[in-house]
């Protein structure tokens, strides 16, 4: 059985490592560095360490004046807040003057679970994604979290990272290497491209598994960096297999299904089914449960792959 991490705390981990090697990385935080795991760093660290409190809006501003004094502001809350409360903030201060800011939010999507779906934010790729100079990275699980905490602090400008509540498979190892705008196969296949990032890339690969016991080749694709989009990767992988499923715990609109359907529209149009949020709120209940609920299970990218391989065949 594949080991279980939450993302959460592998950036929380990977925060106070960087904070023993990096002078620079302040960690601001809006009253939650107990479930953003920033906590960590916050006792290492208290100098460094700034508890906004449930002022979201003043946290990116605060954010962006360090980044400005040149510091590495690392600016954490839960995706609903970050990117909703704040979203003019970041935009406006942080993304527009093109300061070196990364928000690095938690408790994104559905399986948030109970809390729901004040909490549960299902649009937080898309919102972050259309703002000039972000880039956006969803990590597939904790061995790529520290990986994607590594690097952004190498790279200037502002960054979004959306991490998950709960623990999830993981599905690579420390020889992996994590480069912003690159994507990677996990599992080679010719029939059907499955596309997926965040908690989605393990279930992607479980549906490979289910489809290869039906003859059907599915070809698994980690796209951690929504923004910049591997888009050679994308259209060869199109190109390739001939029909395309995006997995994503996030809506279908704007998210990387949005983003993945972009290039391959303008580049190579192939048959595509996007598997995520179809235009709804989340609601209150187990994680697993919603996840059930909104079809995103490796049954349902199954099912899905079988469609679009027979839609290429029709084509033919």
């Amino acid at each position: 059985m594949a080991e279980m991490i939450a993302t959460r705390d592998a950036y929380g981990e990977a925060l106070a490592e960087l904070g023993e090697s990096n002078k620079d990385v302040v960690v601001l935080d809006a009253d939650l560095s107990g479930s953003t795991k920033t906590a960590i760093f916050a006792k290492k660290f208290p100098e460094r360490f700034f508890n906004i409190g449930i002022a979201e809006q003043d946290m990116m501003g605060t954010a962006a004046g360090l980044a400005a004094s040149g510091k590495i502001p690392f600016a954490s809350t839960f995706a609903i807040f970050a990117t909703g409360r704040a979203w003019e903030q970041v935009r406006q201060s942080i993304a527009y003057p093109k300061l070196n800011v990364k928000v690095v939010a938690t408790h994104a999507g559905i399986t948030v679970g109970e809390d729901g779906a004040s909490h549960q934010s299902v649009e937080d790729i898309a919102v972050m994604r259309v703002i000039p100079n972000m880039t956006v990275i969803v990590p597939a699980d904790g061995v790529e979290t520290r990986k994607v905490i590594r690097e952004i602090v190498r790279y200037k400008g502002p960054v979004y990272v959306r991490l998950s509540r709960g623990k999830s498979p993981v599905v690579l190892d420390d020889s992996y290497s994590f480069e912003i705008g690159k994507g990677v196969v996990l599992k080679d296949g010719k029939d059907v491209s499955l596309i997926a990032c965040g908690v989605m890339v393990a279930k992607a690969l479980q549906a490979a598994d289910i489809l290869g016991k039906e003859g059907i080749s599915a070809r698994v694709i980690n796209i951690s960096s929504i923004k910049p989009i591997d888009a050679d990767l994308i259209i060869r992988a199109a190109r390739e297999t001939g029909s395309v499923i995006t997995a994503e715990e996030h809506s279908i609109i704007g998210g990387l299904g949005g983003a993945v359907t972009e290039v391959l529209t303008e580049n190579y149009p192939v048959p595509v089914k996007r598997i995520g949020i179809e235009d709804k709120f989340g609601t209150s209940g187990d994680a697993d449960l919603l996840m059930e609920l909104y079809g995103l299970t490796a049954d349902n990218i199954a099912k899905a792959a079988r469609e679009v391989v027979k839609r290429k065949h029709d084509s033919t």
